[in-house]
């Protein structure tokens, strides 16, 4: 089982091994994107990037950065993901919005 705890949002939410950020962040209304982003967002398929989130504590338990990533965050700190890219196998802290 994996705790993410979102720092912004003083919320943690109990999720199972291998779970998609983005998804547990949505099922749990923690709000992921900023005004632009909530009307041009993707879906979750990597394509827009507006659902970056950054890493507090935790990185080595999430999935390696996909190649989509390396992408489309070339500009952005190690510490910095997309939501919908990145999967959760331990306990993590988030900062949405960064």
């Amino acid at each position: 089982m994996a705790n993410i705890k979102f720092v912004n949002e003083d919320r943690e939410v109990i999720a199972a091994d291998g779970a998609n950020l983005r998804t547990k962040a949505l099922e749990n209304q923690i709000d992921l994107y900023k005004t632009w982003g909530k009307l041009t967002n993707c879906g979750g398929y990597g394509q827009c990037g507006t659902c970056v989130v950054e890493i507090i504590e935790g990185m080595e338990n999430l999935s390696p950065r996909t190649e989509v990533e390396k992408r489309k965050l070339r500009k952005k700190p190690d510490t910095y993901r997309l939501a919908c890219q990145t999967l959760v196998n331990g306990s993590v802290s988030v900062k949405t919005k960064p």
